[in-house]
């Protein structure tokens, strides 16, 4: 198995719980600033999207 290919999967899947839970609250609501539940959804995103970022990067490093 590729190095950098677990977190790119696990960023995947991160970064869709964190759609997924910012959807669900958006439609709660019908506003994005009220509550915690926005914030928190926020920040998954941002560390799945990191995991992403970070996945790749070993992936194409490690092509030779």
């Amino acid at each position: 198995m590729r190095e950098g290919l677990i977190p790119t999967i696990l960023g995947t899947g991160v970064t869709a719980t964190g759609i997924a839970m910012k959807t669900r609250s958006m439609r709660r609501n019908k506003r994005m600033t009220t509550g915690l539940m926005p914030t928190i959804a926020a920040g998954v995103i941002g560390f799945g999207l990191a995991h992403v970022l970070l996945g790749s990067i070993d992936l194409f490093e490690g092509r030779d």
